[in-house]
């Protein structure tokens, strides 16, 4: 726009000409500090699966005897040519989205993975190319953001590790030198792992509900390389992630509810507001173990059935006690718009006043605003407060071996000992005469391994085989652990349940051979 000398105001800028400024390589370190959390950064990168049409994604962690090595997400999408991947690892390409995709920004990838790894690489293959990878480092963007090309017979072996996954087409992104790895001391690669696995878990259900819910399969797994079973070692823990519906009650906690709320914002239209209001003292697990009842209670928003705020007033009002079981669905609107804007990082919604002022004006059809909802809210939590209810024991928490669904439910009914490391059940070699045994020390059930095939009809099991017999041999034992001082009569009954149980063992085994005839 020419300048025009004189004028009382200049309502734009006036300028003369423009140039193309490329970025400097220093703009990696800022790629590298986006503030990403690590389970916010692996649902980035399932998202990318997602949009690739992917229905099987596993997240995997490799690990030796002394150290996590790295992490891969695997998933059968349409995976990417040369060119596609080219394009996905150009560090500021922005890249065009359909109208349902999960991505936004096409910064996702790189930004994600290297807020968390010093290296990524990306192999993938279509139905009609062949494997082919590319990786890139924070020393390669330093120089003139470089992209290494991977072998790619190294590619094609890759995707021949994962062919129960990846079978015509597909992509795997590799981090390799995690930071949070490389923190972690030798001989505490479990516990490290059991914590951030669980946190990742409870991430990826609750974010990606919707999308598991309609037949999405998302694992998380774990792999032990130095083990000589296989080319990829032995399986040491294998979970399936559930989904964690933060409206899935049974029964509302008020008739009538969920009730539909329309809201006039300005600049945007009639925006829906589905509120819920949960039933008191619920344990379900999209109530409780989702996070502070406090923090979790608000607006839930969506774009595109990806939750991408779990809750929050977004300047309505501060959060407070009495609306714990208060909790409001909004979808987001498709197209593009200046009252309701989503962070890169897809955790939060940035709101206007417009906004804000629609929601204190919103009715649904009968004609109850959006203030009856929060005062029925708030009812109903303190008629709940009023309640007498029976206080159950407190125990040990199930860990690993245990089926992370089983795990789940018995968190739901019985609360936790606070500071307690959780029951792993493992199977070991035991003298013939035991059917369990326990490390106390470790708080570690040992099954007795001769039994396994036999309880897996003859198949090898998983890490989290044998649900039925775990979970009873849990219900059993989980008070013979954290006691200090072992008592007399207390070995007696672990002594006698032994015995009782190995001749429940071998007369199963009796039966099966008996069938095999």
């Amino acid at each position: 726009m020419p300048y025009e000398p004189g004028t009382v105001w200049q309502y734009e800028v006036p300028t003369t000409g423009s140039t193309h400024l490329p970025p400097d390589a220093g703009y990696g370190k800022a790629l590298t500090n986006q503030g990403y959390g690590f389970e916010v950064a692996i649902a980035d990168l399932v998202d990318n699966s997602i949009d690739a049409g992917a229905d099987k994604i596993v997240v995997h962690f490799l690990r030796d005897a002394k150290r996590i090595l790295t992490l891969l997400v695997i998933d059968n999408g349409r995976g990417m040519d040369d060119a596609g991947l080219d394009a996905a690892m150009t560090v500021g390409r922005r890249r065009e989205y359909g109208d349902n995709a999960l991505g936004m920004y096409g910064t996702g990838l790189k930004a994600a993975s290297l807020s968390h790894a010093a290296s990524l690489t990306v192999v993938s293959r279509t139905k009609r190319s062949r494997a082919a990878g590319r990786r890139l480092t924070a020393e390669g963007i330093e120089d003139s953001f470089r992209c290494d090309t991977v072998d790619p017979r190294y590619a094609q072996e890759l995707v021949d590790r994962y062919d129960g996954i990846i079978e015509w087409q597909g992509s795997i992104v590799r981090w390799d030198q995690v930071r949070a790895f490389e923190t972690v001391t030798t001989g505490q690669s479990d516990h490290f792992l059991s914590k951030a696995i669980a946190r990742l878990e409870t991430h990826l259900g609750l974010y990606l509900h919707r999308f598991l819910q309609d037949g999405l399969a998302l694992d998380i797994a774990v792999w032990d390389v130095s083990s000589a079973e296989g080319e990829l070692g032995e399986e040491v823990d294998h979970i399936a992630v559930q989904a964690l519906d933060p409206f899935g009650y049974k029964v509302p906690g008020k008739a009538r509810y969920p009730r539909t709320f329309t809201a006039p914002v300005e600049g945007l239209g009639d925006v829906q507001l589905t509120a819920h209001i949960w039933p008191a003292k619920s344990k379900q697990a999209g109530f409780r173990q989702i996070g502070s009842l406090t923090d979790r209670q608000g607006f839930y928003f969506y774009r595109n059935n990806r939750l991408v705020q779990a809750g929050g007033w977004n300047g309505l009002r501060n959060p407070e006690g009495h609306l714990a079981l208060a909790r409001v669905e909004v979808d987001l609107p498709a197209h593009d718009n200046s009252v309701l804007s989503l962070d890169v990082k897809k955790e939060s919604v940035t709101v206007t006043p417009a906004f804000t002022l629609g929601v204190e004006m919103a009715a649904d059809a009968a004609g109850h605003t959006f203030h009856q909802y929060l005062n029925d809210a708030e009812a109903t939590y303190r008629e709940g407060a009023k309640r007498n209810e029976i206080v159950r024991k407190a125990v040990t928490p199930p860990g690993k071996g245990m089926d992370p669904a089983i795990k789940r439910v018995i968190k739901e009914e019985l609360p936790e000992k606070p500071g307690e490391e959780p029951i792993a059940f493992i199977w070991a070699t035991l003298p013939v005469d035991k059917f369990f045994d326990l490390d106390r020390e470790n708080n570690v059930v040992l099954l007795n391994k001769a039994f396994r095939s036999d309880f897996n009809d003859g198949r090898r099991g998983g890490s989290n085989d044998v649900p039925v017999t775990k979970t009873l041999l849990y219900l059993l034992l989980e008070d013979c652990f954290g006691l200090g001082r072992w008592e007399r009569g207390r070995q007696d009954r672990v002594d006698y349940w032994n015995t009782i149980l190995l001749a429940a063992a071998g007369a199963h085994r009796e039966r099966r051979a008996q069938a095999a005839d």
